[in-house]
């Protein structure tokens, strides 16, 4: 079997917010057009007015993936400043209300909102979005069903949405929360074979319910638009370091997956109900608890299972050139991730004596500050 080229491919959307009051924003027409000027079709506005969305190109490899994200955040950061408005890529805002903004009036949007309802008026969220180039249907599907596995270990190390509307929620990941509000989300379905997910999304399209596959929301899809499977789970990260560092695991287990199905091997798949359970420990406790081993029997500590990651996909890294990335996740588990950070900041700030809104502002001026590490 001829090997897939494993391309990447990363998008990510921001919240934008006034660098006086440190509060949500909507994104001025000058904002857009300034960003398209440069940028073209790798930008656009999101469903809300304070939100913009980013795509990388197709990246052969995670140094061009650095060099493009690089390039974006840098060019959606100045041309933000010059509106006194700064980018945040943090899951959640930490004081916004969802109720006082707006969505983007383009028929894209306001169909959502015609279809969705005052659910999709709560999605005051940010995610991010990494592609993986394959390069056959049958292996998409395979490696979906093996991959659904790893997505809890994705959104523990990514998580960054802790507080909402001011307060702390317990949970290391809130974003997923609203999410799982829409219909067509949360883990994928276990399928057998290409055909009989295509036969499944027919059902839908030849209702009228969906117009295709792109409505489909899953953690994990085969891309509608692209020959990839689309890791979808992950909170957006503060750090560019820690994006492209989940964008490398997501390429490099898809390889790993691949080279053991080429052995005629496989990861052995578990019931969506069990991972599931991974996935609400991943929501609620970030890097900071462990999440089920099914094969052991236990709960492992997500420092070991980080360490049992980077061995697994090591051999991986190495010939995708993407060894530093990977065990750089050892460090987000370890010193803690973008949720870890957003708490010690109010944990500083209270201790400073600044209440509760000052703490929150605390928090959003971390963020941009943090946008701008390895720019």
């Amino acid at each position: 079997m001829q090997e897939p080229e494993f391309s990447i491919g990363i998008e990510e959307e921001y919240l934008l917010v006034d660098l006086d009051s440190m509060a949500l924003a909507q994104a001025p027409e000058g904002l857009m057009e300034a960003c398209a000027a440069e940028l073209e079709k790798q930008v656009s506005p999101e469903f809300l007015q304070c939100q913009i969305e980013i795509g990388t190109k197709v990246c052969a490899d995670i140094n061009d993936a650095r060099d493009d994200l690089k390039r974006l955040r840098s060019t959606v950061a100045r041309c933000a400043k010059v509106h006194n408005l700064a980018p945040i890529a943090a899951s959640c805002h930490p004081f916004g209300d969802w109720k006082h903004q707006h969505h983007t009036n383009k028929d894209r949007y306001n169909d959502l909102q015609d279809a969705l309802g005052g659910v999709v008026r709560r999605m005051l969220i940010c995610g991010m979005h990494v592609h993986v180039g394959l390069n056959d249907d049958a292996l998409r599907a395979d490696l979906m069903g093996q991959m659904a596995y790893f997505l809890p270990h994705l959104l523990a190390m990514s998580t960054s949405s802790p507080f909402w509307q001011g307060q702390d929620t317990g949970l290391a990941s809130y974003r997923i929360s609203v999410f799982d509000n829409l219909p067509r989300t949360g883990l994928p379905p276990t399928f057998d074979n290409w055909e009989e997910y295509e036969r499944s999304v027919r059902i839908l399209v030849d209702l009228g319910l969906i117009e295709d596959s792109s409505k489909i929301w899953w953690d994990l899809r085969p891309s509608h638009s692209f020959p990839t499977l689309e890791t979808r789970i992950m909170d957006v990260q503060p750090r560019l370091e820690d994006t492209l560092t989940l964008a490398a695991i997501n390429q490099c287990l898809l390889r790993m997956l691949w080279r053991l199905r080429v052995r005629n091997q496989r990861w052995r798949r578990y019931d969506p109900f069990l991972i599931g359970e991974n996935r609400w420990r991943a929501q609620r406790y970030g890097v900071s608890d462990g999440l089920i081993d099914f094969g052991r029997g236990e709960i492992v500590p997500m420092a070991e299972l980080t360490d049992e990651l980077i061995e697994l996909c090591e051999q991986d890294a190495g010939i995708l050139r993407c060894l530093r990335e990977l065990e750089h996740s050892r460090d987000i588990v370890a010193k803690g991730n973008g949720t870890t950070r957003q708490r010690a900041v109010v944990a500083d700030a209270k201790a400073a004596g600044k209440d509760a809104d000052g703490q929150m502002q605390a928090v959003v001026s971390h963020l941009v500050e943090a946008f701008h590490d390895g720019l």
